[in-house]
Formats: C-alpha cells, structure tokens, sequence
C-alpha cells in the first residue's frame, strides 16, 4: 500500500483528476468526465487553510474558500494577504483567474466535489481537546452535504475523531452514510512556516480513509497538489502519525531544556554540547531549548493523545512529562530575569523590560500559543512594565488566554527605545532584528535563543545572560 503511494500511483496529473472525479460521481474508473477541474472547499482560512487553497488553486483546481470571519473575505477577494509569508500578488492572480474565491456562506458547500476542513483544535482551560471547531463544522457541512462528496479533516486531533465524533455529525445532520454515500477521509496538514525552502507540494501527504474508497479518492485528489502521497490503512493511523511526528520534537525538545537547567547548573554551555553533538554524522539530531514551545500543534498535541489514552486504562508518562518540562519553562525566564535584574542592583518590579518576538518561531507572523504571552504574563504580574518588538507582529490580536493584550503595539527598534529598557528579553530568534546593534544599545540582555553569542556582540556594552 505504501509503496504504491510512494511511486504516486504511476498515474499521470490528467488521469488522476479524471480517476478522483469517477470515484466521487460513483462512476466506473474509465469513465468520461466532462469537467476535469474538481471544485475544492477549504473550510477555515487561517495558517492552514489558506495555504492549501493556495495550492489547489495554482493546480486550476476551482477553490471555494469558506472562513466566519467577514474581514478575511473581504481582504482575499481583494486580492490581499493576512499571512506574511503568502505574498498578496499570488492571492490576487489566484482570484483573478477565477480559481480562488471566497465567502462566509456555507451554501456553497452543496456545489463543490470536496470539503477539507482546516480549523483549530485548541485545549480547553483543563488542557482537554476543544473539538468545538470541528463538530460545528462538521455540522454545517453535513447539512450541505450530498452523495458523492468527499470530506478530508486536515486538524490535528486524537485517532478517532474522524470515523467517530465528525462521522458522527455529518451522518446526523445529511442523512447520509460515510463509505457509502460519501467519502470521508484524515489527512494531516505538514505546513513549515518561516521556511523559505518548504514548499506543501514536495512535502509527502499522509492520507487515511474510512474506506478503501475514500482513501483513494482522497488520494487521488491530493496529488493534485503534491508530488507524493503516502496512503495508511485508516483514518486513526492518519491522525495517529501526525500525532507522533509533534510529539517526538515536544519530548526532545524538552529533553534539552531539562540538560539546560542540569547544564547551567554545572557551569556548562548546553549550545556549546548541542553543537558538539551536532558534529555526530549518525545516531542524533539536534534540537534547541528556549521559553517555552508555541504554535498550533507541539504544544498541544502531546495532551490530545494524553486525555484518549486514558479512555484505554493507560497513562502516557513520558509525553506527559515532556509537556510539564515544556509548559514550566516561562517561569524558569522570568526568575532568570528576576535574577539578573537583581545582579545589578535592580529590582523586577518596576524594571523595564522589552520582550523581542512575539511570534513561536523565526520570520513569521503567526503567535498561536506563542510563549511570549506567558512571559509577559509572568512578568507583569510581578510588576514589570512591559513592551515589545516584532518585526512581523505589529499589533496583538485578541487571544482566548490573554486577551488584556490585544491591541498592544510593537515599540521600534532603535537606540533611544533600547537603551530606555532596564533589560531585553530575546523570546524569538528573528533574523530581521540586528543583535550586533543591541548589543551596543542595551545595558542588560536575556538571551533565551543563544542569539547573542560571538566575539561581536559579547564585546557590546550590554550585560548578556543566558537563559
């Protein structure tokens, strides 16, 4: 079955799509098909969606793009990008030729040959899966839903959402029976942000169905878009990798923020032994400590897999583990800060602190459970007096956990602004920021990236700590 996948099927891009149309129509695989172009829904437009409708488009696939929030509409068939790394002029060529356009009505769902869903699975307060997303969706799709349409969940979840709780609603609200009546599918999303040398087409495609037959229309449509697509015996297996693919960086990742601490302890640079260790051209792969993890899925999926297991009797100690070291690392910095305020006669409460980034990693704009928040969060609340910089986020937008910062705004970067600040926090490793400068400008720098390291700028003015 996978090597199949693996060599693409050895069916050319007309066929597949004229193969994906026959079995969504119920039709014989040799079948003429009037229309070669499958019309494609992609429901939520966010970091996800919008790339892969994006890619559907650019492959003259007809792309509907569905999303609750009227001001995305708007800016898209304009032809304006929200999201940084997708340029404006590629959205604009993309509803010109009439192959991306976008609305807030779910009516349309009734026109098209495929709905991938693509919306947020967040934890709750209890840091339980929020499913919420995905079954009210689930529920405006089914009732839209007709026979012969194919369904593909790209969020990340627990293995059972899809042939359970999404089945579950859609047959509810259409009347209709998954396998049956129409193709059901679990696809996860591998999009890499702030890497110029990701593209979604040389990425491989994980795909399960509920069936044989939605499997393989799911396949064939996604090779549409990508150069390979790696089919898996289910739906669960589907969701069950991309489960461990986050997983695996959340428990390294927090194996070395734990060496950290064991490390600083010993007087030993954790960087200079990750660096040396690197130099191994077998048996390890490097990963870095920093604040704490951000983005929509290594933070949370560890906790997704965590609360089903316990349905089976078992416990996932090591995954919990790693969550508990990840999730404890802000407040690890904010005593660090603490610490190297005082070292100078300073106490936090009162200090100025500017935070650098906003952003969970490099070159983007994109904050989801971004450690920053927690940073500031834990800071202020011991009476620091907080600012920030980011050269991708210019304004915070509301979030769920900390709403008290929307509509904060980026301070400039510049000599009068740093030298201003009692200390800087290095939160996010942006290329765009000139360290060499700040370390010239500050008096006082936290370093939680390892960005100040060089003769260059450990010869500036500024006091650098590592944290």
């Amino acid at each position: 079955m996978t090597s199949e996948a693996s060599r693409g099927f050895g069916i050319a891009g007309e066929d597949r799509t004229r193969i994906w149309l026959a079995l969504h129509r119920g039709l014989p695989c040799d079948a003429d098909v009037s229309d070669p172009s499958p019309v494609v829904a992609v429901v939520g437009l966010g970091y996800v969606g919008l790339p892969l409708a994006l890619h559907f488009a650019d492959a003259n696939a007809q792309v509907v793009g569905v999303d609750i929030d009227p001001a995305k509409v708007r800016r898209l068939n304009a032809g304006e990008s929200y999201i940084s790394h997708l340029p404006s002029e590629r959205i604009a060529d993309a509803v010109r030729r009439g192959r991306l356009v976008a609305t807030t009505d779910f009516e349309r769902l009734r026109h098209v040959d495929a709905v991938l869903i693509c919306v947020p699975t967040p934890l709750t307060r209890q840091q339980e899966p929020d499913l919420s997303f995905v079954l009210a969706t689930g529920a405006e799709v089914g009732r839209r839903l007709r026979p012969g349409q194919l369904v593909v969940l790209e969020s990340t979840t627990y293995p059972g959402t899809t042939d359970g709780v999404l089945r579950d609603v859609l047959e509810a609200e259409s009347g209709c029976i998954a396998g049956k009546d129409f193709h059901l599918a679990y696809s996860p999303e591998r999009e890499d942000p702030g890497n110029p040398r990701s593209c979604i087409s040389a990425i491989p495609k994980v795909v399960g169905g509920l069936t044989p037959a939605c499997r393989d229309a799911a396949a064939a449509l996604y090779q549409r878009v990508v150069q390979r697509v790696v089919v898996v015996s289910s739906c669960r297996a589907a969701e069950a990798t991309k489960l461990l693919e986050n997983i695996f960086r959340s428990v390294n990742i927090a194996l070395v923020n734990e060496l950290k601490l064991v490390y600083e302890a010993m007087g030993i640079d954790v960087w200079e032994v990750i660096e040396a260790a690197s130099s191994k051209p077998f048996g390890f792969m490097p990963f870095y400590p920093g604040p704490g993890l951000g983005g929509h899925c290594i933070p949370v999926d560890p906790f997704y897999l965590a609360w089903k297991a316990k349905e089976f009797g078992l416990r996932t100690r090591f995954v919990e583990l790693a969550g508990e070291i990840n999730t404890s690392m802000p407040v690890h910095v904010v005593h660090k800060v603490a610490d190297a305020l005082n070292e100078v006669g300073k106490p936090l409460k009162g200090a100025r602190v500017l935070v650098l980034g906003i952003a969970y990693k490099p070159g983007i704009d994109d904050d989801r459970e971004s450690p920053s928040y927690a940073l500031m969060q834990g800071l202020a609340s011991r009476g620091a007096i907080i600012s920030y910089h980011d050269p991708h986020i210019p304004t915070l937008k509301p979030t769920r956990e900390h709403p008290q910062w929307a509509g904060v705004s980026s301070v400039p970067f510049d000599e009068e602004t740093v030298s201003r600040q009692d200390v800087v926090l290095i939160a996010t490793a942006h290329r765009a920021v000139d360290y060499d400068r700040l370390a010239d400008w500050a008096t006082l720098v936290v370093d939680t990236r390892n960005m100040m390291r060089g003769a260059r700028r450990e010869g500036g003015k500024a006091r650098i700590v590592r944290a």
